[in-house]
C-alpha cells in the first residue's frame, strides 16, 4: 500500500501543480510551444496538437483520436509538432517532464516517430510499429500507428486524464496539509480499485478470447482420437499400447476440465500442456499399432501445435524478423523447403485473422502449454508477442516462466516523474547524438525518413 500511496501522491501533486495560481488550464492547443507545454497538455488529454498544426490534424480529429485511446484506456501519448520544433532530446525531455510511464509518439512536420517505456512496450516493437506506417499522411499514419499501438501497449491511461473531465477543480478544497493528505490517501485507494478493475476486465477479455482457439484445440483432439480408431481389446493390442490410450484420454479429459475451470489468462498454460502431452501418446500409439520405432519426444508444430509432434527443425524467417530454427511437423518441412508459406495457425483479432504469435499477449501462455518456457524466446524472437512477452510488465498481467521472459517496475499509466530508463527514450529524428529527433542511420530506425 505504501508504493500505491507514493504514486497517488504523485498523481496529485502533478495535477495541483498543473492547476496553477491562475486557475485551470484549458486543454486545448495553446500559444505556449515549448516541451513543457506539451507535457503539460499530455497530462490532461492524450493527444496535443499546436495550433499552428491545426491544418494537418483539425480539432474534430484530434477529438476523435483522442476519445479513441481514452477509451481503450492506454498510456498513448500523441503530439503534432511543427517541423521546426527543437529536436535535441525532445523524447527524452518530454518524457521527463510529463512524468508518466507510456508510449509517446510525435509528428513532427512530415516526420513520425515513436518511443516508449520498455515497461509497456519494447523498442523493437515500437520501431515496427514506426517503420509500418511511414510515408502515410497524417491522419491515415495516426491512425494506423495508434489502433496498432493499443493492440500492443501495456498499462493503462494516467489517472490525470479522467481527473481533468469536467472543465476544473476547486483549488478551494484542495487548502490545508490535512486535505492534502486525505485527499491523497483518497485518490489513491481510487486509484488501486480502478487499476484492479482494469485489469480483471482485460484478463476476462483476454480469456474470452483465448477459449474460442483453446476449444478448438480441444475439439480436433478429440477428432484425432476418434481418427484412431483404437479398441484396447482389439487383435495385437498391448500393455503398452493400451497404456499409451488411456494417456491419450486422461489428457483429453484434462484439457477439458482444466479449461471449464480457467479464470485467467495464464490457466490455458496447462490445457495446452495436457494437449501437447495428449497428442504425443498418440504419436507413439500409432508408431507401436504400426510396428515402427517409438518416435522421440519433440515440441509440437510451431505454425500450428494441431499438426502434432514436430519430426525436424527447420529455418525460417518471419516478415521483417530474422531467421531462426522452429520445430516443424513433416508437412510443413516439405512446404519450406519448396519455397511455399507454411500452415500457420491464424486466430481472430478485432484487426482481422492474424498468426496467433501477432494476435497479442494472452497468446503467451497458450504458446507456453505447448512449447514450453526453456525454447520460447528463441521461437518468438523479432515476433509481436516475443517482443510484449520480453517487456517487464508481461510477467504481472499474464504470469512467468517463460525462459527468459520476465519482469517488473512501473506500469503503464503510473506516475514516475523522472524515473525512468532515459535510453528508452534515446535516438530521434535527426539521427545524430545527443538524443536527437530521428532516425537516419544508427541501429534505432533503419533508414531513418
Amino acid at each position: 500500500m505504501t508504493g500505491v500511496l507514493a504514486r497517488g501522491l504523485a498523481v496529485f501533486l502533478i495535477a495541483f501543480a498543473a492547476l496553477g495560481v491562475g486557475g485551470i488550464r484549458a486543454h486545448a492547443a495553446t500559444d505556449a510551444t515549448g516541451v513543457s507545454a506539451v507535457a503539460d497538455a499530455l497530462r490532461e488529454r492524450p493527444v496535443y496538437v499546436d495550433p499552428s498544426m491545426a491544418r494537418v490534424l483539425s480539432d474534430a480529429d484530434a477529438d476523435a483520436l483522442a476519445a479513441k485511446i481514452e477509451k481503450a484506456d492506454k498510456p498513448l501519448f500523441v503530439a503534432v509538432l511543427p517541423g521546426d520544433f527543437p529536436t535535441e532530446n525532445l523524447f527524452q525531455n518530454l518524457r521527463t517532464d510529463t512524468g508518466v510511464t507510456g508510449l509517446y509518439a510525435i509528428r513532427l512536420g512530415s516526420r513520425f516517430d515513436a518511443k516508449a517505456d520498455s515497461s509497456v512496450m519494447p523498442n523493437t516493437a515500437v520501431r515496427n510499429l514506426v517503420t509500418s506506417v511511414r510515408g502515410e499522411d497524417a491522419l491515415t499514419q495516426l491512425n494506423h500507428f495508434t489502433d496498432r499501438a493499443l493492440a500492443n501497449v501495456g498499462g493503462s491511461a494516467p489517472g490525470s486524464w479522467s481527473e481533468g473531465e469536467g472543465g476544473g477543480v476547486d483549488t478551494g478544497a484542495l487548502i490545508g496539509v490535512g486535505a492534502v493528505v486525505v485527499a491523497t490517501g483518497a485518490g489513491a485507494y481510487a486509484l488501486m480499485r480502478r487499476n484492479r478493475r482494469r485489469k480483471e476486465a482485460e484478463r476476462r477479455a483476454a480469456l474470452d478470447r483465448l477459449r474460442v482457439v483453446v476449444d478448438e484445440d480441444i475439439t480436433a483432439f478429440g477428432e484425432e482420437l476418434d481418427r484412431l480408431d483404437f479398441h484396447p481389446a482389439e487383435a495385437g493390442a498391448d500393455d503398452a499400447m493400451r497404456a499409451d490410450y488411456e494417456r491419450s484420454l486422461d489428457a483429453y479429459d484434462k484439457a477439458k476440465s482444466f479449461m471449464a475451470a480457467a479464470t485467467r489468462p495464464e490457466d490455458v498454460r496447462g490445457v495446452t500442456e495436457a494437449l501437447e502431452d495428449g497428442r504425443f501418446s498418440l504419436a507413439v500409439l500409432a508408431a507401436r499399432r504400426e510396428g515402427k520405432p517409438v518416435p522421440e519426444r519433440r515440441a509440437p508444430c510451431f505454425f500450428d501445435p494441431r499438426h502434432g509432434p514436430s519430426v525436424a527443425d527447420a529455418a525460417w524467417t518471419p516478415a521483417g524478423g530474422a531467421a531462426r530454427e522452429v520445430p516443424v511437423c513433416a508437412a510443413d518441412q516439405v512446404r519450406l523447403a519448396e519455397g511455399t508459406d507454411p500452415a500457420v495457425r491464424e486466430v481472430d483479432t478485432e484487426y482481422g485473422r492474424r498468426p496467433y504469435w501477432d494476435a497479442g499477449p494472452a497468446y503467451g501462455p497458450w504458446a507456453g502449454g505447448y512449447f514450453g518456457g526453456g525454447i520460447l524466446p528463441g521461437l518468438l524472437v523479432g515476433t509481436v508477442l516475443g517482443s510484449m512477452m520480453a517487456g517487464p510488465a508481461y510477467a504481472a498481467d499474464y504470469g512467468s516462466g517463460y525462459g527468459d521472459f520476465g519482469g517488473g517496475g512501473y506500469e503503464g499509466g503510473d506516475v514516475s516523474g523522472a524515473d525512468f530508463d532515459s535510453n528508452d527514450f534515446g535516438g530521434g529524428f535527426d539521427g545524430g547524438g545527443g538524443g536527437d529527433f530521428g532516425g537516419g542511420g544508427g541501429s534505432d530506425f533503419g533508414g531513418g525518413f
